[in-house]
Parts: C-alpha cells; structure tokens; sequence
C-alpha cells in the first residue's frame, strides 16, 4: 500500500529518481509532500502502537514497530525526507502519549531527526562490505555487553532479557542472511538508530535533572541513561532489519529509484 500511494504521488509529480551514481535535486514541492506522508505514517502507527492497536509484545516488554517507516523514507528518497518526516511525526505522538511538548522538542524531535537522518545518510556512504559486516557486528555486541552489564549489577528488569535476545537474534540474522543492498539497509538502520537512541538515553537523563518526567520520576541516576538507550534501540531495530529492506526493494521494483541526494 505505502508503495503503490508513493508510486502514484511520483508520477502525478511527473518525477524520476536517478540511480546511484548522481547526486538528485528533488522537486521542493515534492519533497514536502513526502514529508508530510512521513510524518502522518509514523505518528499514526506510533499512535496505534500506544493504544494498543499495533503492539507486538514479548512478556511486558512493548516492541515500537512504527520506526521502519521514516527509515524507508530515508533510504528510498533523502536523509533530509526520512530526518524531518520522523522529527514532525514523533512530535504529533509525543503530544498524544505523554503530552510534554519540551521533552519532546529537547529529546525525542532532535532523536528523531538524528537517527533517521543518519541512516539515509550511511546508507549512501557505506559500500565497503567488509566494513558493513564488521560496523553490524561490533554494534550488536556493545548493545549485548550494555545488557550484561545491567543485569549483572541489577539495574535491569529481568523480564526483559528474553524481549532482548530474540530482538539482537532478530537483527543478527538479516545482516547475515541478507547481502548487498539489503545488508546494507540493515547496518545503515542500526548505526542510526543507535545514535538516536543514545541521544534519547543522554537526553531523558539530562532532562530529569531539571524537570519531572511525565512518569513522574525526577533526577534519574546516570545509569538509567543506559538503560533507555538499551531500551529503545533493541525494541525498535528488529523492525528496520526486518521489514525496511523487502518494502524498499517493492519500492525500487515498483519503478522508483534511488539517488544520491546530497
């Protein structure tokens, strides 16, 4: 479906995405648009995700599926797209989940941004095979040695350790199933989603030491930073692993390529 309305949108536009070899000027007024689906996609699924409505869980560890849908934005059209489409989308499901309009454009908007912005943005740098397998790896394992060590010291809920491992499995076996493009795909999301979940663990600990989160909890120990950003890396890169590399390639197959938008 979101192939099909992005197809349609392109050819009302009377627009052609170039491959890789040359940097694309696309259209303002089409790069507005794309925006707008972005953000509107990604706050509807996050909503949906908050009500229940769209919700994997494992235990009581709720997964957040909705982050393939600015990272397919940012691989198939533009970092700039996929960056600000999840920096307006975020904030129109911050403001229904916890309402706090200055967490939410002091950490999650600029997160958002940062993340997704970088993953179109390796995604078009990063070529060199064994540097992706090598960056993919060397990831997973300091999220692994992250996990160890909070529940070796007793600073993480046990309950989520099962959630954890199936979610670094989840991640694993793309990268290494998958090859070329795809992998590529794969590795670009998890280095961006690991920086912008290190921005939200840095940013929600920082913000806590002047003002009450909407959980009601206030001056966060600096541990806690580790643990939302463990938290919200593993419970949202299986989904980019997994379902951004297949809609982007029904995207590229659809007639839409790719280019090097800088």
């Amino acid at each position: 479906m979101l192939a099909h309305l992005v197809v349609k949108l392109v050819k009302l536009k009377n627009f052609k995405f170039s491959l890789v070899e040359q940097p694309v000027k696309i259209q303002r007024s089409l790069a507005i648009t794309l925006i707008a689906i972005c953000a509107a996609l990604y706050a509807a699924l996050g909503i949906a995700t908050y009500l229940g409505l769209f919700t994997p869980m494992l235990g009581t560890v709720r997964f957040w599926p909705s982050v393939f849908v600015p990272a397919i934005f940012s691989i198939a059209f533009s970092p700039m797209i996929g960056g600000f489409g999840a920096a307006i989308g975020i904030f129109i499901s911050d403001m229904v989940v916890h309402g706090n309009p200055l967490l939410s454009l002091t950490v999650g908007v600029p997160a958002n941004f940062l993340g997704f912005y970088t993953i179109g943005y390796i995604y078009r740098k990063l070529r060199d095979e064994k540097k992706i397998i090598m960056l993919i790896f060397s990831e997973l394992l300091l999220t692994t040695l992250i996990l160890v060590a909070l529940l070796y010291f007793n600073l993480l809920d046990y309950s989520f350790l099962f959630a954890a491992i199936i979610a670094i499995i989840a991640t694993a076996l793309p990268a290494i199933l998958l090859k070329g493009e795809d992998r590529r795909i794969v590795v670009s999301g998890s280095t961006g989603l690991m920086l912008g979940s290190a921005y939200i663990g840095i940013g929600v600990w920082f913000f806590s030491q002047f003002f009450t989160l909407p959980s009601g909890q206030a001056y966060l120990p600096g541990w806690a930073a580790l643990v939302w950003f463990l938290w919200t890396y593993l419970t949202e890169i299986p989904f980019i692993a997994i379902l951004t590399p297949p809609v982007v390639k029904v995207l590229k197959s659809s007639g839409i390529t790719f280019g090097e938008e800088k």
